[in-house]
């Protein structure tokens, strides 16, 4: 009987309910960004900010984004995933630059039943590692492109200029929901960090030991998916803490809230823990678009949110730093784990 690596089993108290991995009516909310045409901004701002503030995730229909696009991404993307392994490892990423192929995920201490290949909205940024401008400490991350499939280079760069536009119009709804102007928040986005990720998740023959992906918060500001309609996105349901399946909508996008919106509102929207079971016959695709700030970024509550019965929440940290000790630590390690958030929390 085949037995699973050692390194993909989850501890008991982490392995999924198979009993309730299948999608069901979860209750996420979902919003239709059609209304931006209706002038009824407001309105739309406050179904988005309701969703931010009670479940941390909810899904967008005509939203915008070109359905052929979508597709192109997903087959050229399946192209690059049906390579032998020693094409894709041409790009492999490293512990220098960690953009490009990877196979050996480790989201916390146990290692994600999945492939994926990391690409910056930017094509090459260069972060300091401390907002002090004399710093000399800095990385550099570019983008690796395959040879092949030819076209993915071309088609992953429009997606991601989509993307770019999409999220905009949605940080600007959810900028307008917390009672700021529409822009308060753009400013922090020169040079932004933002990256896609294409997520491959091969049949997996032990559902109940292994995850796609395990448990975790994302770090940004926001993550705008695309899943495919196999399903396996579960977020843990604030009201009670259970796993919900999130159900595939058809051209739909998932959105959930990431740390740094957490520390801007100051908690009033807070970052949701989610996760991907595995599926024992199918392969899966996932795309997330994770909208991150400029490096210079001071995090921090955002001022005219805050006043004697809302005092700050956290100590500001720089972007940069955070984001270049994440890239750089070592995941098999933990040492993830020393670096999230709650580090800053007053």
């Amino acid at each position: 009987m085949e037995e699973l690596d050692s390194a993909f089993v989850q501890d008991i108290e982490h392995r999924p309910n198979l009993k309730s991995t299948e999608p069901v009516d979860d209750g996420i909310p979902t919003i239709d960004l059609s209304a931006l045409t209706l002038a009824d901004t407001q309105k739309l701002a406050s179904e988005i900010g309701l969703a931010c503030q009670e479940w941390g995730f909810f899904q967008i229909i005509n939203h915008g984004v070109p359905l052929e696009l979508q597709r192109k991404v997903e087959k050229v993307a399946r192209e690059f995933f049906e390579l032998p392994s020693e094409e894709k490892r041409k790009v492999k990423r490293s512990e220098e630059n960690r953009l490009g192929f990877y196979d050996s995920e480790h989201t916390t201490n146990v290692r994600d039943w999945k492939q994926l290949f990391d690409f910056l909205v930017e094509d090459r940024t260069v972060i300091p590692a401390s907002p002090e401008p004399d710093d000399k400490e800095l990385m550099t991350i570019t983008n690796q492109w395959p040879l092949y499939p030819p076209e993915l280079r071309e088609v992953f760069q429009e997606y991601a200029k989509e993307m770019k536009k999409l999220t905009f119009k949605l940080l600007e709804l959810i900028t307008l929901s917390l009672g700021l102007p529409e822009n308060r928040l753009s400013g922090y986005f020169n040079g932004q960090t933002s990256f896609v990720r294409i997520n491959y998740y091969p049949p997996c023959p032990f559902p109940h030991l292994a995850l796609g992906a395990t448990r975790h918060k994302d770090t940004g500001v926001l993550t705008i998916l695309a899943q495919d309609e196999v399903g396996g996105l579960q977020a843990k349901r604030k009201s009670d803490g259970e796993w919900i399946p999130v159900k595939p909508t058809p051209n739909a996008y998932v959105v959930n809230v990431g740390d740094v919106l957490q520390v801007w509102s100051n908690e009033k929207y807070q970052s949701v823990e989610h996760r991907v079971v595995v599926n024992t016959v199918k392969e899966r695709m996932s795309i997330p678009f994770f909208f991150q700030p400029g490096p210079h970024v001071m995090v921090k509550p955002v001022e005219e949110l805050l006043n004697g019965e809302n005092r700050p929440k956290y100590k500001e940290y720089n972007w940069g730093k955070f984001f270049v000790t994440r890239s750089r630590s070592d995941f098999k390690k933990c040492e993830v784990e020393n670096i999230q958030i709650q580090h800053f929390r007053l």
